[in-house]
């Protein structure tokens, strides 16, 4: 099946729209008693400040996102440029953002439900009652919650103006005098800026929706900016209206602060008599408020609750964590263990005794962390310029880097300024990060890290290489003959001429010095015992071919080196068929290769002169089709052997659908992109039986033949995509010849390897 791709079908407009929704929501009901009592009147340079700060991020997250776009937002770009260890810190501090602005909401819901303080049982109570009732809704996943989403924006931003109109009209400018409250200056307004942040933390949902909108590289940066520039205004009105309505320790002990502001600005309107009812307007200003307040608290953590799973899948795809947790209901198709233990986080969050300022200015804190990184994220990206990198829309030269570097200042500048109790609970989920990836994540995450390319770029000019160039590590006389046999036959399969470079390095210790193995005798005359029979073998095979003898710290780094100068092809390696769960997979040699050669690679368990009945699996995987090369190539080097493309089916249902058709189609794909001819295989579709596990036959059948060749799974690195995989369980289950292939795979530079290419020039 081919790949799906979204329709374009989001205008400006309707993304501006998307990101308005986001934006808009419970922070600009609960925040202004709470940051007056911190900055006063100064509290909407506070605003302004966390708008200035969420612009420049939207800026490089339009880059990322036109860039990049894939589900996961700035987690996603950073987990990419940045690596899995500033991946997992980014995906818990998103996470757990994301759960402590949920709970601010809630309590904010209970306050003005009840007018109450944030602290009261009751408020307390409610906010979990409401927590578990939104936590209850997304489970099941009743989609009606998307268009009351729209409905409840399009009446918050009515509410919003009305209130800003009213209130304009009734300031009080001796309120807003002294504008920086006495004593505290304006190290305090930074500070404040911290708490309001919790309120822009919504803007990247078009980033997210980069696939799904038109012309991006217009339309996605004008809709972003158009999205952070819009509430920062609104925001800073209100601000405005709240201090010049209210005197500053009014509004600061308030429940319901916009609420009360609203009732002192409407009763300049008086009342009105209609049928012996008198309607006071301030009554009504209150009301009307308090209503739009319930609304915007249960809007923003629904949307919470919904991001918070889009990031646990997006960490899950990623290895970071387990899939477990991203199981899809059977009935609702919800992901309901992340929702029910996100839902868990949060109401235990709601009952701790956490102020509901602290809940805010966490949840900004880990977000300021997010957007700090993805400033870092685009000045890699555009160093190390990867080929899948061709972002719609880039940072104008003019305000780059000066975007990125103030963009990332300003995180920081905002993040020192904040309490020290919400920098220790910040930097506890950052050591939690980084802890779930020491012990966890960092031998089974997809690594991508870009750092490396960064700090030292590889030039992107490659020679032109008219000669098809396998690297044969050689290291056993008794499988020697049989791989150069096997390497002869790919260089011989090609539209090119051929060549062979077969290699052998000795390791010495780092004590030791590389020219000091000329007193070893006996390791030197193997070594070149064993090159002399690799050229003699490529003599008789009448195959070009040349000798590499290399003394070396690792054989692995130093066989990662021939790849590269020889500019290989191909390389082909012997291997026992032992794996080990720590530090490495493969062995410590192969390990290297398997994860960073630049070309082909192909690992061979058990080589033999006869290949016999030779079976490759014709599957969905990314390396199938490279899989059937090498068998053919297997099969033209020893014409008495035969070759069978197998797949296996599932058995029929009741949807009509012919399993066998299916599986002669995937077997055509995969001989067709291999380059193969009718005549130069045998097709085998296998239907499972009722009850079969189809994983567990394929595996049984394959291991049936004499020869097995299978694609490495993903377009990770084979040493980690391999593990719990078909091509491990073959291995397993297979007493004959096993070669596993995997396609090029040019990994990045290691910040380690850039230094060290940086330091030599």
């Amino acid at each position: 099946m081919s790949d799906q791709e979204l329709a374009r079908d989001l205008g400006f407009l309707e993304a501006y729209t998307l990101g308005l929704g986001t934006m808009i929501g419970a922070g600009i009901f609960v925040l202004p008693g709470i940051v007056a009592e911190s900055a006063g009147p100064a509290s909407m340079v506070s605003f302004m400040i966390g708008g200035v700060v969420a612009l420049l991020a939207a800026l490089s997250l339009s880059e990322l996102a036109t860039g990049m776009p894939r589900a996961g937002g700035s987690y996603y770009y950073i987990n990419h440029a940045l690596g899995s260890f500033f991946g997992t810190i980014v995906g818990w501090g998103m996470w757990a953002g994301l759960m402590f602005a949920t709970a601010f909401y809630m309590l904010g819901f209970g306050q003005y439900l009840l007018d109450q303080p944030s602290d009261a049982l009751a408020v307390v109570l409610a906010g979990l009652v409401m927590a578990s009732l939104l936590v209850a809704i997304n489970y099941r996943g009743v989609k009606e919650t998307g268009s009351l989403q729209n409905v409840i924006v399009i009446v918050l931003v009515g509410l919003i103006l009305a209130f800003i109109l009213i209130g304009l009209l009734n300031i009080d400018t001796s309120l807003l005098d002294p504008f920086v409250r006495e004593g505290e200056g304006w190290p305090v307004v930074a500070a404040t800026a911290g708490t309001v942040f919790v309120t822009f933390i919504g803007f990247e949902v078009i980033a997210t929706s980069a696939e799904e909108i038109k012309n991006p590289g217009r339309n996605l940066p004008l809709s972003m900016i158009a999205a952070v520039v819009t509430p920062t205004i609104l925001y800073v009105l209100v601000m405005l209206v709240s201090t010049g309505t209210l005197p500053v320790p009014e509004l600061a002990a308030s429940d319901v602060p916009v609420a009360d502001v609203a009732a002192t600005a409407a009763s300049a309107f008086g009342s009105l008599t209609v049928a012996n009812y008198t309607v006071e307007f301030a009554t009504v200003g209150s009301v009307v408020m308090i209503t739009g307040a319930i609304l915007a608290t249960i809007s923003s953590a629904n949307a919470s609750i919904l991001s918070a799973a889009r990031v646990n899948f997006a960490m899950g795809r990623d290895k970071i964590l387990a899939n477990w947790l991203n199981q899809i209901h059977e009935r609702y198709r919800t992901p309901y263990r992340a929702i029910l233990t996100t839902g868990v986080v949060i109401l235990v969050l709601i009952a701790s005794p956490l102020p509901i300022d602290t809940l805010a200015d966490v949840a900004s804190f880990m977000f300021l962390i997010t957007y700090a990184l993805v400033h870092v994220a685009v000045v890699v990206l555009r160093r190390a310029d990867p080929d899948e990198y061709e972002p719609d829309f880039r940072i104008p030269s003019v305000l780059y880097p000066i975007v990125p570097i103030l963009g990332f200042i300003a995180c920081l500048a905002v993040m020192t300024q904040m309490t020290l109790t919400v920098q220790v609970i910040g930097a506890g989920v950052v050591l939690v990060g980084a802890g779930w990836y020491q012990f966890y994540a960092k031998d089974r995450a997809i690594s991508t890290t870009l750092i490396g390319e960064a700090v030292a770029p590889i030039e992107s000019d490659i020679p032109e290489n008219n000669v098809y160039r396998v690297v044969v590590p050689v290291s056993n006389p008794e499988t020697e003959r049989t791989l150069i046999r096997y390497a002869a036959a790919s260089a011989a399969s090609q539209n090119r001429p051929g060549e062979i470079v077969a290699v052998n390095v000795l390791e010495v210790p780092p004590q030791t010095s590389p020219a000091q193995i000329e007193l070893e005798e006996e390791r030197v005359d193997n070594q070149q015992t064993l090159l002399e029979n690799a050229r003699d073998v490529a003599t008789d095979l009448d195959v070009g071919v040349r000798t590499r003898a290399i003394v070396g710290r690792d054989a692995g780094d130093t066989l990662l080196s021939v790849l590269e100068e020889e500019d290989a092809d191909h390389a082909l390696l012997g291997w026992a068929g032992e794996r080990r769960r720590r530090d490495v997979l493969f062995g410590s040699t192969i390990d290297p290769l398997l994860e960073r050669a630049p070309c082909d690679v192909t690992l061979v368990k058990q080589p033999t002169e006869s290949p016999g009945d030779i079976v490759t699996l014709a599957g969905s995987g990314p390396n199938a089709p490279l899989s059937a090369r090498r068998a053919r190539e297997l099969s033209r080097a020893f014409p008495e052997s035969t070759l069978t493309l197998l797949n296996v089916q599932a058995p029929p249902d009741d949807d009509g659908i012919d399993p066998a058709a299916i599986g002669e189609q995937a077997i055509e794909a995969v001989a067709d992109n291999a380059g193969l001819e009718a005549g130069d295989y045998e097709p085998r579709v296998i239907i499972a039986g009722d009850g079969e596990d189809v994983r567990e036959r394929l595996i049984s059948e394959a291991a049936s033949y004499d020869t097995v060749c299978v694609g490495a799974t993903g377009t990770s690195p084979v040493a980690q995509a391999l593990y719990g995989t078909i091509p491990e369980r073959i291995v397993d289950a297979s007493d004959g010849t096993v070669l596993m292939a995997r396609g090029e795979h040019r990994s990045p530079r290691t910040l380690r390897q850039a230094v060290v290419a940086r330091l030599e020039g």
